[in-house]
């Protein structure tokens, strides 16, 4: 058997004074919009502005339209800051047997996402590039996606990995990223300020937990949809990676099990951080890890007890409110 051809594809940064102009832009025009809208109590106008802007693009941009997935294809769809780089290692790595080497994930992940996303254009590896899934074993490769599940393409020969994490570590884990070492930094002060944001259908990183886990959790008895909670992951993820690999048809050695089991630890991910890790964007400010602390239940290095019990009520009751017998205390742990 020949082996695949190597991709063409290399990833490159947005030019250096493309970057600079976006962060002039967001250090000198977003940040003092943003403070004097916060002087007044009305942060929450730029937010909802983002969001119109957002599901309008998806709707008319939908840079998934016209893709018809094929059984090569395996879906990753998360909420923001879910464990999606995780569920990718493992499902990469087992399409590899252990062996998917990359310099980065999205060298070898497409991320359509990144279509609508200005300067992460160009971030990942392109949708119809067929290198990925001609070079491995199992003729399968990753597709990432934050997406609602009405923006996905679907097919019944694909497969869909659909993680979903308790909120309150959704929350912690993005105010780490997002803000503390990312791009909203300039246009977001605290984390009370982001709190309320994601307590409402504008936050700016996929707008409503509660709307993506209510769809993501109504398509779960698809035969080809296979549900996983954080939580589950941290609890086993020797169990996980078996599971995994039996609902894509993988069927490998213990030895094999044990490798990807290795690669997709914790402790391995952190020592190759930087081939999860974002661009540096805003060239005066490096990024911050991608794998930070990877933890479940641990949303009281940032959240009091009454936030997290906030979060708790709000999202239960917007599951409620959409229909979702979604079972939230089996996938989070409820606040006291």
């Amino acid at each position: 058997m020949r082996p695949a051809k190597k991709t063409a594809y290399k990833r490159r940064p947005p030019p250096l004074a493309l970057r600079y102009l976006l962060g002039i832009v967001l250090y000198g025009v977003a940040r003092p919009v943003a403070r004097t809208l916060e002087k007044f109590g009305r942060i929450e106008t730029i937010f909802r502005f983002m969001t119109v802007r957002r599901l309008r693009s998806q709707k008319s941009s939908n840079p998934f339209r016209g893709y018809v997935p094929t059984k090569h294809d395996v879906f990753v769809a998360t909420f923001a800051k879910s464990g999606t780089n995780w569920m990718m290692q493992i499902a990469h790595q087992l399409a590899f047997h252990g062996k998917g080497e990359f310099d980065h994930i999205h060298s070898v992940v497409p991320w359509p996402d990144t279509a609508l996303m200005g300067p992460m254009r160009g971030y990942a590896i392109p949708l119809e590039d067929p290198w990925v899934w001609q070079a491995s074993p199992e003729k399968r490769r990753v597709i990432k996606t934050h997406f609602d599940w009405e923006f996905i393409p679907y097919s019944e020969d694909a497969r869909y990995i659909l993680v979903i994490r308790d909120p309150k570590d959704v929350f912690v884990s993005s105010y780490f990223f997002f803000v503390q070492n990312g791009f909203f930094h300039p246009i977001i002060r605290s984390y009370e300020t982001l709190l309320k944001i994601f307590l409402s259908e504008n936050f700016p990183v996929g707008g409503s937990w509660a709307v993506n886990t209510a769809g993501y959790w109504a398509e779960r008895q698809r035969p080809n949809v296979m549900i996983v909670s954080f939580k589950s992951m941290k609890e086993d993820l020797r169990g996980t990676v078996i599971k995994v690999a039996d609902f894509l048809d993988i069927h490998v050695s213990g030895e094999v099990i044990d490798l990807v089991c290795e690669k997709s630890s914790f402790e391995y991910m952190q020592r190759i951080d930087e081939k999860f890790r974002v661009w540096k964007i805003i060239p005066w400010r490096a990024p911050g890890p991608m794998i930070r602390k990877g933890r479940q239940g641990g949303s009281s290095e940032l959240l009091t007890p009454a936030q997290q019990r906030e979060i708790d009520a709000y999202c239960m009751a917007e599951l409620k409110r959409l229909g979702s017998d979604f079972p939230y205390e089996q996938f989070c742990d409820i606040a006291t």
